[in-house]
């Protein structure tokens, strides 16, 4: 809300444009425009008056998304906020949530209109630009893959590594068996042959295989992992921890990843090929 009330007072205080009160917010002239029309409609004076809190306003700005509304049922925007934070939801699952709630609600389009017009009041966030070969981004994908063992007739969980390219977002996915050292060392030589190449830097998270001390100044990297770089002319620069902003590109490459290749066979189970020690190169069975 703190960009809605600045692009009231630089509208009626100091009588900006909707293009410069854009440009000074760095929003669309398109939702500056909104802002104004939905303040304008909630009959509400400039300045505000005291006794009408925050809150108020914005049930005010908000009641209704758009003109002929015709008391459709208005999805809480703040608890589809929440809920998209967890890992594999999407807008398309919580409309279809929506939808067996209230049949009669608002079709997918202006569903997600109504959460994104929303969404934009909240503060923004930094976009990275990414320069081709600059950056990997490599991480686990939090789900594993069942591989059945024919030698002990056993079912085995394999981990799931995913790298992207900062420019492009190329992907490259493997299983392996565990998350330790020789795994996750063989598993970036196959990143980097399958590449054809090596960027600059390589952003992990602080697995204990890549980090062996987290620092959020200077963390320090597995000796094993450094030599690693050092081999083939790279640099290891960790993600900070708890922030997942450092990596956003392979964060998205695991959602691929999970929604795309393991949420579509969620009751296979794969064989490790002769070829192969590792689960690397699989073949379902049903």
């Amino acid at each position: 809300m703190r960009q809605v009330f600045e692009a009231f007072r630089l509208a009626f205080d100091q009588g900006r444009s909707q293009r410069e009160i854009a440009r000074a917010l760095g929003r669309s002239q398109r939702t500056v425009n909104d802002y104004l029309r939905r303040f304008r409609g909630t009959g509400l004076p400039w300045p505000v008056p005291p006794e009408v809190d925050e809150a108020e306003v914005e049930a005010r700005l908000f009641a209704t998304d758009a003109p002929g509304a015709r008391g459709r049922a208005v999805p809480d925007r703040a608890t589809l906020h929440a809920e998209l934070k967890q890992k594999g939801v999407t807008l398309q699952l919580l409309w279809i949530e929506y939808k067996q709630r209230t049949p009669d609600g608002y079709q997918y389009t202006q569903f997600c209109q109504h959460y994104r017009t929303w969404a934009d009041t909240l503060e923004p966030a930094l976009r990275q630009a990414h320069v081709a070969g600059e950056k990997t981004f490599v991480d686990s994908a939090g789900l594993t893959m069942p591989v059945h063992d024919a030698v002990t007739d056993t079912v085995r969980q394999a981990q799931i590594f995913v790298g992207a390219l900062g420019a492009s977002h190329l992907l490259f996915a493997e299983s392996t068996w565990t998350q330790s050292l020789p795994d996750w060392s063989g598993w970036h030589v196959r990143m980097v042959e399958y590449v054809g190449g090596v960027t600059a830097l390589i952003v992990p998270d602080n697995l204990r295989a890549a980090v062996t001390q987290p620092c959020y100044y200077e963390p320090t990297v597995h000796p094993t992992h450094q030599d690693f770089a050092t081999h083939l002319g790279t640099a290891i620069l960790p993600a900070r921890v708890r922030h997942p902003c450092d990596k956003a590109r392979v964060e998205t490459a695991v959602q691929i990843v999970e929604r795309e290749i393991r949420a579509r066979c969620p009751t296979r189970c794969f064989t490790p090929s002769r070829r192969s020690r590792t689960p690397s190169r699989m073949r379902s069975s049903a």
